[in-house]
């Protein structure tokens, strides 16, 4: 089965989404699964991955009560403030609902590059792995350092790097390194997945072409490998720059010359395997 790995919902309003601000008034409307669901059937997707896009317990509830009652939603990586004392009782309001797979925080958003390292955020990461949470790696290339040694400190806990960590597509082959550098150094540990998702709002939102992505899927696919890539849409934030089908495209052409066994890995194996979803 074909799973969209990476998207978002919400009931916008502007107090709830303050990141979603000038120049974004595409997204700043509800976005629901009943808008998702056509543009999943259309690309052979029979489900998805719902990915936190607040930082709020009652965002991490109305997801897996929308999960509850859409099939199509395989999993949720929410979110719980996994720096604070009583983060194992947030975890145990959750873990007995069926869709709920992982944590993430908005780390790219943390002025300190070494955030993920700090001694209360690493306590409450070493409560997922016990549970079966993966933890989803939200960052920027500065911060590719830091999560390099967290896989080390923590190598029975499942990272799935989101959206490559964010290269500076826009600004062309020069800017590779020392992106390159790190998510090859991030890709040496086992415990690491990557999504190959939101590379198109890293681009020229009005002039990009899929040739554009190459090169860092080039990468990722040299360091990780199919069975440690995974394909996400980032839908609705992708709408900025492109369509569903534009996102879906620059994977499944890219994909298309491997193997039929590497391309179910990376158009739904992947993330099936290291969310634990089920059918």
């Amino acid at each position: 089965m074909r799973i969209d790995a990476h998207q978002h919902f919400w009931r916008y309003s502007a107090a709830d989404y303050p990141w979603i601000g000038p120049g974004m008034e595409r997204l700043a409307w509800d976005h629901l699964p009943a808008d998702l669901a056509p543009l999943l059937a259309a690309a052979g997707c029979g489900g998805s991955v719902a990915v936190q896009a607040r930082q709020s317990v009652t965002e991490t509830r109305w997801l897996l009560d929308l999960a509850d009652s859409h099939s199509l939603i395989k999993g949720v990586v929410g979110w719980v403030d996994l720096r604070s004392d009583d983060v194992g009782e947030q975890l145990a309001e959750f873990v007995g609902r069926p869709a709920f797979v992982g944590v993430r925080h908005v780390v790219q958003d943390e002025p300190d590059p070494r955030f993920l390292l700090g001694d209360a955020f690493i306590r409450g990461l070493g409560q997922l792995a016990p549970l079966g949470l993966a933890y989803d790696l939200l960052l920027y290339p500065s911060q590719l350092p830091a999560a390099t040694e967290l896989a080390t400190r923590l190598p029975h806990q499942t990272f799935v790097l989101d959206h490559l960590a964010k290269p500076r597509v826009k600004e062309g082959p020069q800017s590779l390194e020392p992106w390159r550098r790190d998510v090859v150094a991030l890709a040496r540990h086992g415990n690491v997945s990557c999504k190959l998702s939101g590379l198109v709002t890293e681009a020229s939102w009005r002039d990009w072409s899929r040739g554009d992505f190459a090169p860092y899927l080039e990468i990722a696919l040299d360091a990780f490998g199919p069975d440690r890539l995974m394909f996400g849409s980032d839908w609705p934030v992708c709408l900025l720059a492109a369509d569903y089908t534009d996102v879906t495209g620059i994977v499944t052409d890219f994909v298309a010359r491997l193997s039929a066994t590497e391309q179910e890995a990376i158009l739904g194996g992947t993330a099936a395997r290291r969310y634990g979803l089920a059918e």
